[in-house]
């Protein structure tokens, strides 16, 4: 499991045991949605997989508990990546009911346009959008500072309330966030320089799709 600056999360959001399980296995794979996927979906009998309907939850349970028992080495990345390049970071978060099941997605990209990491964790099973919105944020600079050392970041996200709590008036959001916010500027002073671009509703994000399926996982349960 990881044990970097950044993967734990900063406010007690509640999660399912189920949920739970997933999230450390995400951590094990240093929240690479992909591999994380791959591993539980091996782990299950048969033809079952994580977000299969015919897999029942003691089924998934066990499938979890194999892969954090597994005495195999996940892979780990002794040398930062893309030194001295810039590197894009896409962020998003996404609360299904809002609030409800949240989930926090990253892709990191490389200034050739190579994907670097895709990356995603459920938020909590009754989180809102802002919420979701900062921890996809932290997600994203807590990653990106474990696997590159780029000598400038460019981050591009569609909340303008984690812009302006972030970049504008400190005193906005609500303090709700201000846990978030201090550890997002922790983060943000071991970068070099980073600018921001709002997306609006036509700009692809390639976060989108991961942040749903950290809401998906958030959504499993109970488990345990």
């Amino acid at each position: 499991m990881s044990d970097r600056p950044g993967s734990a999360p900063v406010c007690a959001e509640s999660l399912s045991p189920l949920a739970t399980a997933t999230e450390r296995v995400l951590a094990r794979y240093d929240y690479e949605i992909a591999a994380a996927t791959d591993a539980i979906d091996a782990a299950v009998p048969g033809f079952g997989g994580l977000f299969d309907p015919e897999t029942s939850a003691n089924e998934l349970a066990d499938a979890l508990e194999r892969v954090l028992n597994a005495t195999d080495e996940t892979p780990v990345r002794d040398q930062p990546t893309n030194a001295g390049s810039p590197v894009c970071l896409y962020v998003d978060g996404s609360s299904r009911g809002n609030p409800g099941p949240a989930g926090a997605g990253a892709v990191l990209v490389a200034d050739d346009g190579e994907t670097l990491a895709r990356l995603g964790r459920p938020v909590g099973s009754r989180a809102d959008n802002n919420t979701a919105e900062h921890a996809a944020l932290r997600l994203g600079i807590s990653q990106l500072l474990a696997r590159c050392d780029p000598e400038r970041v460019k981050i591009r996200l569609d909340s303008r309330t984690v812009i302006r709590g972030v970049w504008g008036d400190p005193d906005s959001p609500a303090e709700e966030f201000g846990a978030y916010r201090r550890a997002i500027d922790d983060l943000l002073a071991h970068v070099p320089e980073h600018d921001w671009q709002h997306l609006v509703d036509s700009d692809p994000n390639p976060a989108d799709a991961l942040a749903t399926v950290g809401a998906d996982i958030a959504a499993l349960g109970p488990g345990g």
